[in-house]
């Protein structure tokens, strides 16, 4: 959204006679607890829900009963603003989070707004465990009328099973319905006889690809004809395929629509699956010297879930963007499950989908796997070559899927050689700790009771126990560092030397000597609570001249 729009957007909203179920205002002049903007965050998702908008507002800044423009310096700067996404994010069951949190200058004074997006259909938003909702201007829990209005959203109609009014077999594709009828017979190979002498519209109703002859939306998607994707709109039944290079730059493209069982091995056939070479020597005993970089089952899957889980109203297209290391695949809607620990610790299928008739069908056609069992297969193929687990990025409306095809952590991968123990959710959690990705901190603290890992959030790295028998000690004394202690003796023994050390020399001092783990703007934050620690011990003191902060030993 432009400025321009927000500030009226936000006049707008100042000029309601109160507040309402998707609107709240708060002072936050300094500060603001997390916990509640996270219950605000549940309350605001599931009013907006239930009323139908897709979004509502957590605005700070503003007084919430006179509507007067305070102003707010709550996280002055823009890395604060979007590690309060990530941490909304952990809290959150679906793990979704603002859709966006803008800054606006108004009347002078600094507005912030956060755009919250609606509960998912059929799935209400809760923060840490608990449901919010409002009553009114107040924060309540939500009621079970309302938390039992958002889940039954789920019970709807099928969208894949309903049938296309003016469609005939005529408007399917011959070549495709083929196919299909060859993948049903390796699939039921016991009654190979008696399938092939099925006539056309048998066969489509035995495979579950139409109702009593009549054409579905799955029938069109799988076999339609190119210009039969008109049938669905406003729907779009299209996969894009993109080559990027090291730049990003595009250097080709395909678009496919229906016939859906064929454009899927067309797009396939499009990726350059390359051999991949092992240069670390540790792993000659595990591998051959070259491997594909991508497992074929794991695109596969990755395209055909994609097909099965898109949520067609939403007039989006599916893609799948080579580059040169990665594979990215996208689609529209929510992803049910809710969150990818859920499938891989429940390893049982989902109760609900979003296109059952097309998931059943695919499952006929041997597209995917026994539905629910697929992701967990991808991350095991993943697994046994040492390579990055597949990573789910779930947001509002869009699932996106990266396939790493190398190797990008030796520690990593030593983990996953030597430590076979581990079960799969354990080794997702850490996968997404070596991709930068959020943790919750249940899983955190999963993973310390195992004694994988250490430091705390977000700067987290394997444990002393892993490191030793990973032969990583070096590297773990480097990201753990010294005690504090340490720190300030050095601090101190420097002082006694040279009399007076600016700020600049002391940061030098500590520098090398502070964790690996830490950025630069942490180790800055480190050596300044150093110097508070010191100076509140009486220890040394600071004569600043000007800009310059010289620092003493204290006189006793």
């Amino acid at each position: 959204m432009t400025t321009q729009e927000l500030i009226l957007l936000l006049e707008t909203f100042i000029k309601l006679p109160g507040e309402n179920e998707i609107v709240e205002f708060k002072k936050a002049k300094n500060g603001f607890e997390t916990q509640k903007i996270g219950e605000y965050f549940s309350a605001l998702s599931n009013e907006a829900n239930l009323g139908q908008e897709e979004y509502a507002w957590l605005i700070f800044g503003i007084d919430d009963r006179t509507h007067a423009v305070l102003g707010s310096s709550y996280k002055p700067t823009r890395p604060s603003l979007d590690a309060l996404k990530r941490e909304i994010a952990e809290g959150t069951n679906c793990g979704i989070t603002f859709t966006e949190i803008y800054e606006v200058i108004y009347k002078g004074k600094r507005v912030i707004m956060f755009q919250i997006p609606a509960a998912p259909k059929g799935i209400p938003t809760s923060y840490k465990g608990h449901f919010y909702g409002r009553d009114g201007e107040s924060l309540v829990a939500l009621s079970l009328h309302e938390l039992e209005i958002i889940r039954n959203e789920s019970v709807q109609t099928d969208w894949s099973a309903q049938v296309v009014p003016n469609a005939t077999i005529d408007d399917l594709d011959m070549r495709a319905i083929a196919t299909a009828r060859s993948l049903y017979i390796a699939k039921n190979k016991k009654n190979a006889i008696e399938i092939a002498e099925w006539d056309t519209i048998t066969f489509l109703n035995k495979a579950k690809l139409t109702i009593k002859g009549k054409i579905t939306n799955t029938a069109i998607i799988l076999l339609g004809k190119e210009e039969s994707e008109v049938f669905i709109s406003p729907a779009v039944a299209k996969i894009r395929w993109i080559l990027k290079d090291s730049q990003g730059i595009e250097r080709d493209y395909m678009i496919k629509s229906c016939p859906f069982i064929l454009s899927i091995e067309e797009v396939y056939q499009k990726i350059r699956n390359l051999k991949y070479r092992y240069i670390n020597p540790e792993f000659r005993t595990l591998f051959p010297e070259e491997v594909d970089t991508y497992e074929p089952y794991v695109i596969r899957e990755a395209i055909n879930n994609a097909v099965a889980h898109q949520d067609y109203t939403l007039g989006g297209q599916i893609n799948v963007v080579e580059y040169e290391d990665k594979l990215v695949f996208t689609n529209k809607g929510e992803f049910i499950p809710q969150s990818i620990s859920n499938v891989l610790k429940n390893n049982a299928p989902e109760e609900v989908y979003r296109n059952p008739f097309l998931a059943r069908a695919m499952v006929e056609l041997q597209m995917v796997d026994t539905i629910g069992s697929g992701i967990r297969k991808m991350f095991n193929f993943q697994r046994q070559r040492l390579f990055p687990l597949p990573d789910y990025i779930i947001e509002t409306n869009r699932i996106q899927v990266i396939i790493i095809g190398k190797i990008l952590n030796i520690e990593y991968a030593n983990i996953l050689a030597k430590k076979q123990d581990l079960t799969l959710v354990e080794v997702e959690a850490l996968n997404r700790i070596q991709l930068g990705r959020p943790v919750s901190d249940e899983e955190v603290s999963l993973l310390r009771k195992k004694r994988l890992i250490e430091g705390r959030k977000p700067n987290l790295f394997i444990s002393k126990s892993v490191a030793q028998q990973l032969d990583k000690k070096i590297d773990y004394s480097n990201n753990k560092g010294f005690e504090d202690d340490y720190y300030c003796d050095l601090i101190l023994k420097a002082l006694a030397e040279h009399k007076v050390l600016t700020r600049e020399e002391i940061t030098r001092l500590l520098w090398v000597k502070l964790p690996d783990i830490l950025s630069e703007s942490q180790k800055l934050i480190k050596v300044k609570n150093l110097l508070a620690k010191l100076r509140s011990l009486n220890r040394i003191i600071n004569q600043r001249q000007g800009s310059i902060s010289n620092w003493r030993l204290k006189e006793l």
